[in-house]
Order: structure tokens, then sequence, then C-alpha cells
């Protein structure tokens, strides 16, 4: 048995958190999709399993199903669908669409029971509600199958830190339950190590800056029932979520920071959040502007810069020297003696550091402004 593992694409998303590139990346995840058909057809596997959260919600627009249906029915074998919390299998969702029952190698697991699959079975676990305390395996007795047994659920295994587990999954689940194999969804990195014969495809194309692997798909072999699954990981994201997070202690780490930007090799295709935190010497405020020029220049799809965890070097009177004598030097002053993490007894009670030390920033860069960007 060869297939492809897939989850989580989440069709439908509404990208708000990166503004005016979410048209953008809503349309990638079909650009995405594809790049899967593409590669299950390459790789000549028998069929593909999604495993939960094709849809963003069950109130998408049901132009985004069909052309999902339309997408997955290129393949020219099967295509198991499975509900996830996401898009359950409620009244009126997604899976009551026509365009499921259009496509002969379309199947919706909309049942709690044994499939027929090439090579063996498949032992499905739909998501009949958004929020479930249950393990949705706890059904599955596939000990005495005699074929090769692959289970698909929507859920969290066990031992993952989180506040309230969703469809909690034992981690020895596809042993307990006597799979081969055990095709997960619901988080959206890829995790194919550390797990007994089941593993977390991910997303096929990555959603937010915090996915730590996403942007792949598995594909499994088997070579029959017992045999260990030979699990590889595939990528197939096309865009770049790009995080970096940058100390600033010393002259010259805003420089690090400003090449790292400009080795991106496809601004175009890449989504960048910079976040900057530590210690600003007033010698480096150039280079913190070059480093938001280049942003604007290189014409990033997105991007996202962070400076409010940096505080002005405390003692550096450069900050001042700069500004006219008078009130604005002396606000300043003010500012910067407040900004100072070991003068606790300096600030007036309710003033925080890391707000004064903005002030200071703001209060500059003001000042460099109405004297025509000189200062």
């Amino acid at each position: 048995m060869k297939f492809l593992h897939t989850a989580d694409w989440q069709i439908g998303m509404r990208a708000a958190h990166v503004g005016a590139a979410a048209e953008r990346v809503r349309q990638e995840r079909f650009t995405a999709a594809r790049r899967v058909v593409r590669l299950a057809a390459e790789r000549r596997v028998d069929f593909i399993v999604l495993a939960g959260d094709t849809f963003e919600d069950n109130g998408v627009d049901r132009a985004m199903v069909r052309r999902v249906a339309e997408t997955l029915a290129e393949f020219a074998g099967p295509v198991y669908l499975l509900p996830g919390n996401h898009d359950p299998l409620v009244p009126g969702s997604v899976w009551e669409h026509a365009s499921w029952s259009a496509h002969a190698n379309l199947h919706v697991l909309d049942r709690a029971e044994p499939v027929a699959a090439a090579g063996g079975r498949l032992y499905p676990c739909p998501a009949l509600t958004k929020h479930s305390p249950a393990d949705p395996t706890a059904w599955i007795a596939a000990a005495g199958d005699e074929r090769i047994a692959v289970g698909l659920a929507h859920g969290s295994v066990e031992g993952v830190p989180q506040e309230q587990p969703e469809s909690p999954i034992p981690r020895d689940a596809a042993r307990r339950r006597g799979l081969d194999y055990l095709a997960l969804g619901h988080w959206h990195s890829t995790v194919a190590a550390g797990y007994d014969r089941m593993a977390y495809a991910g997303t096929h194309e990555p959603t937010r800056f915090e996915e730590r692997d996403s942007g792949n798909v598995l594909v499994v072999e088997i070579d029959g029932r017992g045999a260990v699954p030979r699990v590889e990981t595939v990528a197939t994201g096309g865009l770049v979520w790009l995080s970096v997070d940058e100390p600033i202690r010393d002259l010259g780490d805003l420089g690090r920071a400003r090449r790292r930007i400009e080795s991106v090799e496809r601004p175009e295709r890449t989504l960048l959040n910079l976040r900057l935190h530590g210690v600003l010497c007033a010698a480096e405020r150039e280079e913190l502007r070059r480093i938001e020029e280049i942003l604007a220049a290189r014409e990033f799809m997105f991007h996202r810069v962070d400076a409010t965890g940096l505080l002005p070097a405390p003692g550096d009177d450069r900050w001042l020297a700069d500004l006219p004598p008078g009130p604005l030097r002396e606000t300043a002053r003010r500012l910067q003696r407040w900004s100072d993490q070991s003068a606790a007894d300096a600030r007036p009670e309710g003033v925080a550091v890391e707000v004064a030390a903005r002030a200071l920033l703001d209060l500059y860069a003001l000042s460099a402004s109405s004297n025509g960007g000189e200062r």
C-alpha cells in the first residue's frame, strides 16, 4: 500500500493577520492543493487521505467547496476526506454539497466503520462536533484484520501541552487499536517521528508565523500487514513565513539583522515578522531606518517590524546631543532616566520602563522629522 497523507488545508481561512496580503495567502492554499494532487500522481500513490479540516469552517463559500472537489477529482485514484473539528459532520455542513457525489473518486468518510481501500482497509474517525473530550479512535478494533489497517483521526495526541485537549488520542493509539498506521490531522506542523506508527502531516501550505514545520505532506508506504511504515516528508508549500527574532546588545547587531533581511531570496513570496529587542545605541538609529527602507524597497509580500522591545542605551547622551536645548531636551533627559532598568527610584509611580523608552524613541523620531530627517 502506498498513499499520500495530508490534512488541515483550511480552505477559506481569512488570514486577517497579514492585512492586504490575505487574499494572496488564501489563493496560495488552492495553488498548494494542486501541487499535492500533482505530487500524488508523480509518486503513483494508490490513494490520497485528507485527515480533517479541509475547510476553515462549514460556512465557507460553496464555490470554494466546488473548487476543492474539482481539484481533487483530477487525481486518477480514490481520495478519502475526513471531517475535522473545523468542518465537522453536522446538518448543513460542506459535506452535503453535490460536488462530492459528482466525482466518482471522491469519498467523504462520514461513518465510523471500516472502508475497503487498495491493499487494505481504512478506519475513519469523522468529527461530529467542533469540540469533543472523547478519544475519536476508541471504536477501532483492527487487531483481527488480516489486511493492512490504516486509521484516520483528527485530534490531539496526549502529552502535547495545551489548556484543553481536543479529541485526545493516546500516544500508543496505533498499536492499541491494531493499526499499521494512524494518519492524524489537527496540528499544522509536521510530526513524522517520535510516535509509534502514527504521524501528523501538518498543513500543506503554512498559515502563520508560529508554525514550526508546516507546508508538507507525507508519502506513506506499507509493505504488508504488520510491516513498519516508511514515511517520507515532501514539501508542498509555496510561501515563506519568516520570523526573525534579533536580540540587540552591541554595536553591529542591527547590521546583522539588516544583512539577514537583504539575503532573503524571494521577498515577493515571503511574509516577514521582524522582532527587535534589547538596547539601542544612538549611533545605530540610522541603521534602524535603513532596515525600514530596505523592507519597503524589496517589496516583501508582507512585513511587520516590532521594535517595541528596544530600549535606549542608559547613559548614552548622544540621544540628547542632537536635540535643541530647552524643554525638548529636558523632556528627553527625563524619559531617558525613566527608561533605565536600574533606576527604579527615579521613575514616578505607574510609569513603566518600556513606555518611557518608547516615548523617548518617538520623541527623537518626531524631532528628526520636523527638522527634515537630518537627525
